[in-house]
């Protein structure tokens, strides 16, 4: 009985000592994969030697990166480099609880993923994936930063004369109302991954009035693209379209 115990004493230590050596492995690949951003959007969620998967979004996008063989004399912050066999993303995001804003950050990043086409042939081996990493938490980003900024308008759009704010797809509809400029009218646009580094295109439905997509390009035109791209659009209309002139 007693060598019983000794033995099952010294298998907990080994499998103890296994799990620290674990521990620490993951903590030196994470480390290292943080000296390569300034920022990052992801967190790791397992690493070993045969795969690691990293969680972006409050753990609603799942990114797996499976590893082959390692490359003979080669390694990557102290660690032997592998090839990369595999590479997969998959969305965890209940659809049906959703709201719509989380939705389309989702359909957005989903876009610019599936946009690159094969992502192991940019990731062959461990050396690419900090640069990959970095890529995505850039999209991820921006997209988290729309999302945020469709909820503002959701929640204080009032302020603005913005009556309702609805999604389809990739689309959002502003539907704008004001008694003192007497004009109803809906500003559909068209997002992409890309948002805010590039302009939207916008169609314009008048309700009431004589705001159309003539009077909203002039506005529009001369709103910077960038940091809250959206949310100054709305507010530069608002101030220039629907407020008393006088």
């Amino acid at each position: 009985l007693c060598r019983e115990l000794s033995d099952l004493e010294s298998e907990k230590e080994q499998v103890l000592a296994e799990i620290n050596q674990l521990q620490k492995k993951e903590k030196t690949c994470e480390k290292l994969m943080n000296m390569y951003n300034n920022f990052n959007e992801w967190e790791i969620s397992e690493w070993s030697d045969q795969q690691a998967v990293f969680t972006f979004l409050y753990d609603s996008i799942e990114f797996t990166v499976v590893f082959g063989s390692p490359i003979d004399g080669d390694v990557f912050g102290g660690i032997p480099c592998r090839k990369i066999e595999s590479m997969g993303f998959e969305s965890l995001l209940d659809e049906e609880a959703a709201p719509l804003s989380s939705r389309l950050v989702q359909r957005l990043i989903f876009q610019f993923i599936e946009s690159k086409g094969c992502w192991q042939e940019r990731c062959p081996t461990l050396h690419y994936l900090p640069q990959v990493l970095h890529d995505i938490s850039l999209v991820v980003s921006r997209c988290k930063a729309l999302g945020e900024e469709i909820e503002f308008l959701e929640k204080w759009g009032g302020k603005f004369n913005l009556l309702k704010t609805d999604i389809n797809n990739t689309k959002v509809k502003l539907l704008f109302s004001s008694s003192t400029a007497f004009a109803k009218f809906e500003l559909t646009l068209v997002l992409s991954a890309s948002y805010p580094s590039a302009s939207l295109p916008f169609t314009v439905q008048t309700k009431i009035g004589n705001i159309g997509e003539e009077e909203i390009s002039a506005v529009v035109s001369k709103v910077p693209t960038g940091y809250q791209y959206l949310r100054r659009m709305v507010g530069s209309i608002h101030q220039n379209l629907l407020q008393d002139p006088r």
